[in-house]
C-alpha cells in the first residue's frame, strides 16, 4: 500500500466519523483534551493582546517607538516568566500601517541573559530583506481571518530550532493592521506533551498539514510528515477557519481524533 494515500482516495474512500466506545478510544478523547488544555492559556493570552491592540488602534495609529512601547508592556511579564510555554512574543505589523516604518516587527525573545528585542532588515532594497507576509504564520490568518497554528519548522528568522507559532490578526474596521502572535519551542512544548501521549496506545500529534509535533512511536520524528494511507483526507477540516472536533479511523486501522480548536490532531495506533 503506497505511504501517500494516493490509492485510497481511487478507491474512493472517505473519512467516516466513529462513535468508539473502547478503551483507546475513550483514552484518546481524554488525551486529546489534555493537549487541546495545554494550548487554551496560549490562545487566550494571543486574543487578549489582540483585543488590547484592537482597542489602542481605534484610538490612535501609533509610530514605530509608540507601537514598540505598547508591544514590550503586553508581552514582557509573559517572556519573564520561565514557567511559561512561550519563548518570543509580539506584533508584526501589516506593511504600510506605520507611517514611519512600513515594515515592522515588535517582537521579544526569551534568552538566558533576559528579554531581548529580534534584530531585523526593514528595508525592502536591502540584501537580508525577507517579506514576512509571505510566510505561513501570515498568509494563512491572513486570508481566513482567524488564530492560526503553524508548524513546527525551523525558525531560522528568531529561533533557529524548532518552533510552533501561533498567530491572529488584528483587525480595525475591516483593515488588516498585522498579526499579534507567540512562538513555542517544540522541545518545550514536548516537556509538556510527552507525558501526556505516553499515558495512553502509541501515538503521534501532528498539524494540519500532517507535520509531526511530538510522538510516542519509535523513529517518528519530530518535523517530519507523517504518511498514512488517508490521513490528508481525515485532516482536511483542520485546515478550514473553522471546524467540529472529529475521531475518524483510517483505511490501516489508525484512529484520527481532532484536539479541541488547535488545528492539531492526534494519531493513534490501535
Amino acid at each position: 500500500m503506497p505511504s501517500n494515500g494516493s490509492s485510497t482516495r481511487r478507491r474512493g474512500w472517505k473519512p467516516q466519523k466513529v462513535h468508539d466506545m473502547t478503551e483507546t478510544a475513550i483514552g484518546t478523547d481524554a488525551t486529546a483534551a489534555r493537549i487541546a488544555a495545554t494550548f487554551d492559556p496560549v490562545f487566550a493570552l494571543v486574543d487578549g493582546w489582540r483585543d488590547t491592540l484592537a482597542r489602542a488602534f481605534a484610538a490612535s495609529i501609533p509610530n514605530a517607538a509608540a507601537l514598540d512601547a505598547l508591544v514590550h508592556d503586553l508581552v514582557a511579564g509573559e517572556l519573564a516568566s520561565e514557567t511559561r510555554l512561550i519563548t518570543g512574543a509580539g506584533f508584526v505589523a501589516a506593511p504600510g500601517f506605520l507611517k514611519d516604518a512600513p515594515w515592522h516587527l515588535a517582537w521579544w525573545l526569551r534568552r538566558a541573559s533576559g528579554i531581548e528585542r529580534l534584530q531585523t532588515v526593514d528595508d525592502p532594497d536591502a540584501d537580508e530583506f525577507r517579506d514576512y507576509t509571505t510566510l505561513e504564520w501570515w498568509r494563512v490568518p491572513a486570508v481566513t481571518g482567524a488564530r492560526h497554528l503553524t508548524g513546527p519548522y525551523v525558525d531560522y528568522l528568531c529561533t533557529d530550532d524548532y518552533t510552533v507559532t501561533v498567530t491572529t490578526p488584528v483587525v480595525i474596521d475591516g483593515t488588516l493592521t498585522g498579526m499579534a502572535g507567540v512562538d513555542v519551542y517544540v522541545a518545550r512544548l514536548e516537556q509538556e506533551l510527552l507525558p501526556v501521549l505516553q499515558a495512553g496506545a502509541p501515538c503521534t500529534l501532528v498539524n494540519a498539514s500532517a507535520r509531526v509535533v511530538s510522538s510516542t512511536v519509535p523513529r517518528t520524528a519530530t518535523g517530519a510528515l507523517l504518511r498514512r494511507p488517508g490521513l490528508a483526507e481525515a485532516l482536511a477540516p483542520l485546515r478550514l477557519p473553522s471546524w467540529e472536533e472529529f475521531s475518524v479511523r483510517l483505511p490501516d486501522g489508525p484512529l484520527v481524533v481532532a484536539c479541541g480548536d488547535t488545528s492539531l490532531a492526534l494519531v493513534v495506533e490501535t
